[in-house]
């Protein structure tokens, strides 16, 4: 990045807990000296852990980053419910000692297994999903009835790693892989629901988005220039590639189709690379072409 060049890429960072995700892109916007700045797949403000941000031009990005399937670790609470499903939340139901302490490893094992593969999911109330063009946690906050509709999540895996029993309650450590969309808060509340003791989140923590690992992103203390990736190598992470000639990225910036391209590549959305190994855009297919469906501002150096 040379000179006063606005900064461009994409960040990694592993949120603490007691921030908003809009927390980080402040915190962002102050250490990078740049108002644009966006993130993919909110973490409430108790979850830590992966956090996706778009910077400069790269924020066209998020879109192809915020559906991918995503990894969490957890732990859940059997024994109590909260009015958020999760820790930050009043306690509404406290099943008592004898019913909790009937619950089997095995019953627990089978509710989780239920909870596993293509289900129907109730979103938390208190959830960022708009009813009539509001949050459903600012509705529920106001004192209003929130009824949400169920929607279809993949839950492709579920794993029981620890059981600890302890007075009152029984906590399980998971982990857990599931499609876009997939409220962790509310398989607690399900899995508690299912086991009759009722159930809530008290940690959460993202390691996963698609193949953006924790492993690579920083903390708040370390967001600089020098720890944005390049769009091409974001992209790269996110979709699939197409390298292509000079002539056709030039094409393509100036809003041209790749006449009979769709045959090069196996599926669309796909990442355009130039020679250069600059991120030229998105493509999509267009029957026999292909098309730019996002456009990268040519790199200078």
């Amino acid at each position: 990045m040379a000179g006063d060049a606005a900064p461009t890429g994409v960040l990694l960072v592993d949120k603490p807990g007691g921030l908003t995700s809009h927390d980080v892109v402040s915190r962002t916007r102050r250490a990078l000296n740049t108002r644009k700045v966006g993130h993919a797949g909110t973490l409430d403000p108790m979850a830590t852990g992966l956090l996706v941000l778009g910077v400069g031009a790269a924020t066209r990005l998020l879109t192809y980053v915020v559906g991918l399937d995503k990894t969490y670790e957890t732990t859940i609470l059997l024994g109590a419910s909260t009015d958020t499903d999760d820790a930050d939340g009043t306690v509404v139901h406290r099943t008592d000692a004898a019913r909790l302490a009937a619950v089997t490893d095995e019953e627990i094992r089978a509710g989780v297994s239920a909870l596993t593969g293509d289900i129907e999911q109730v979103p938390s109330t208190v959830s960022a999903i708009k009813v009539a063009g509001k949050r459903a946690y600012d509705l529920a906050r106001a004192g209003e009835d929130v009824v949400l509709a169920s929607r279809a999540v993949t839950v492709s895996r579920f794993e029981v790693l620890d059981i600890r029993r302890r007075e009152g309650a029984i906590e399980l450590d998971a982990v857990i892989d599931c499609s876009s969309g997939t409220y962790i808060r509310a398989l607690a509340r399900d899995l508690g629901a299912a086991l009759a003791v009722g159930g809530h989140l008290t940690a959460l923590r993202r390691t996963r988005i698609g193949a953006f690992d924790i492993a690579s992103a920083v903390d708040l203390e370390h967001i600089g220039h020098q720890a944005l990736w390049g769009p091409a190598a974001a992209a790269a992470l996110a979709l699939p590639t197409l390298t292509v000639r000079d002539d056709e990225a030039r094409d393509l910036r100036h809003g041209k189709r790749l006449s009979g391209a769709a045959s090069r590549v196996a599926a669309t959305p796909v990442a355009a690379i130039g020679s250069d190994g600059a991120l030229i855009g998105v493509l999509e297919r267009r029957g026999a072409d292909l098309k730019s469906a996002m456009n990268m501002p040519e790199e200078h150096s």
